[in-house]
């Protein structure tokens, strides 16, 4: 079965799956609402036992949300309109926020709303993490509102949007094998036809946040906020210069060495949901002197990959640099975003 997250027309999707019963229970009228939205598309996900996740987006651009107490002001809104997961130990949930923020980013929306019935704490503890404020009610629902075009300082509830200024920047290299298992969005067009083996319903895949384990000690001195720009290394199929890029970027949580963590089942608890490796290979992991452990957000998948021929032709990076770890500028970051094609919503200088 294909678990990956699809696209479907209502038509497609079987209204009498059990999936649909709790909703039918909320809104009286759905299915006739799902009925006249034949031909809209909505996300969805499959298991073996049937659907699993469904999100429903709607264009609200120019106006005053009905029914608001107390009302929210006329802008460009994109509106949560069905949004539902079965969650079985897995970052589904972070998988669908990130579907979520980047439609309203990439719509160049102003602001994210939803109304929700205040029994789904778990579903409003997660969207409150990141970013969403409770801003009214409209009936027996809670109104939440994320604002795009304001940032906290937070690195969560400011998700996916970047602020520029005061950052420090970095290049971080990961090997193939784990590159698109952790950042799913930016896999390569010569990865597409191994998609669904390389991209799977697994914590490290459907999350917002990663966890990468390296021996490279400098990293060490990594703080949060810090921003990293994701070096996929060469797959062996031609020059590096042409083989090797960036793909993303990801902006640092936490940083923790082997000495903070009590024992090694702390080690493993802390790694194992957002890492790529099994608890067995964890534990080898800390076993071994000087590891570190980089948690961090996967705020960007760049447009355009950014070659190692243009970091060293363009950009003026040393060749003969260490790849696995360095420093950039400002102006060679900047560099960078304007190659890979980011959209300016998802930055702030």
């Amino acid at each position: 079965m294909n678990e990956a997250i699809q696209i479907r027309c209502f038509n497609e999707i079987d209204l009498n799956d059990s999936f649909f019963d709790s909703l039918k229970e909320d809104y009286f009228g759905f299915e006739d609402w799902f009925n006249r939205k034949s031909l809209e598309k909505a996300f969805i996900q499959y298991t073996e036992k049937g659907i699993q996740a469904f999100l429903y987006l709607k264009d609200e651009s120019n106006t005053i949300p009905e029914g608001i107490f107390p009302p929210l002001p006329s802008k460009n809104w994109l509106k949560v309109g069905t949004f539902k997961i079965e969650a079985h130990n897995t970052k589904l949930g972070e998988r669908f926020v990130k579907k979520i923020t980047d439609r309203g980013i990439y719509g160049k929306y102003d602001s994210i709303y939803l109304t929700v019935f205040p029994k789904h704490e778990d579903l409003i503890r997660l969207l409150q993490r990141y970013g969403f404020e409770e801003k009214g009610k409209k009936g027996k629902e809670l109104v939440l509102v994320k604002d795009l075009k304001s940032l906290s300082g937070d690195i969560l509830k400011d998700f996916p949007v970047l602020r520029l200024k005061g950052k420090r920047k970095f290049v971080l290299a990961i090997y193939p094998k784990y590159h698109t298992r952790l950042f799913p969005d930016s896999i390569l067009r010569t990865e597409e036809n191994v998609r669904e083996q390389l991209i799977q319903d697994i914590s490290y895949t459907n999350s917002i946040h990663k966890v990468y384990l390296c021996f490279m000690p400098q990293t060490s001195d990594l703080k949060p906020g810090d921003l990293l720009a994701i070096y996929r290394t060469s797959d062996g199929l031609g020059p590096a210069k042409y083989r090797s890029v960036i793909t993303s970027v990801c902006q640092i949580e936490e940083v923790r060495t082997k000495d903070s963590f009590k024992n090694v089942d702390e080690f493993v608890q802390y790694t194992n949901s957002y890492s790529v490796f099994d608890p067995i290979e964890l534990k080898s992991w800390y076993n071994k002197p000087n590891v570190v452990v980089l948690r961090m957000t996967y705020n960007i998948a760049l447009n355009k990959r950014v070659t190692r021929g243009y970091l060293t032709d363009e950009v003026g990076i040393s060749p003969y640099l260490y790849w696995g770890f360095f420093q950039l500028t400002d102006k060679q970051f900047n560099s960078i975003l304007r190659k890979g094609e980011v959209d300016e919503n998802l930055i702030v200088d």
